[in-house]
């Protein structure tokens, strides 16, 4: 049973209780962003995307987690992954010195993206201010569910 969960399609499910939201988050997997697998796996849907590289040392390093609604993910992670379309300069130094990697989760409700995004901000930077939920719940709650294996080209 576990493995099915675990190989499920990218998406987030949702559950109410109490005025509390229970989201799963269920991810792609890890794959190496080459602008030409991009257009064959990811779709042009809303959704929550990530982005890492990989050091010299083989660790994974997050560059960003961010959000998608009009022109979908496919447009934004073909935009964020190009060297030559980024304009900030420490970004696109990233972009040439390493190999970036990508995962997404498909979502069709903005308001659900915004309580997601907002769990990671208090997560991954409590020190710095993170973006407002949608004012929906009491308490976000969230699980991530990813793939075992990284997808290798």
């Amino acid at each position: 049973m576990l493995e099915k969960i675990r190989n499920a399609e990218p998406h987030l499910d949702k559950r109410t209780d109490r005025g509390n939201v229970y989201y799963t988050l269920f991810w792609s997997p890890l794959r190496k962003a080459e602008k030409f697998d991009i257009v064959r796996h990811v779709p042009a849907l809303a959704g929550i995307y990530e982005l890492y590289y990989m050091d010299f040392f083989k660790r994974l390093h997050m560059m960003c987690i961010s959000r998608v609604w009009y022109g979908g993910l496919r447009s934004r992670l073909r935009h964020d992954t190009d060297p030559e379309l980024v304009e900030d300069q420490n970004y696109r130094k990233i972009l040439e010195k390493y190999d970036v990697y990508y995962r997404y989760t498909l979502t069709e409700s903005m308001d659900d993206m915004l309580d997601v995004i907002h769990f990671f901000g208090e997560s991954y930077l409590p020190s710095q201010v993170s973006p407002d939920d949608s004012g929906r719940y009491r308490n976000i709650f969230l699980q991530e569910i990813a793939p075992d294996k990284m997808v290798t080209i």
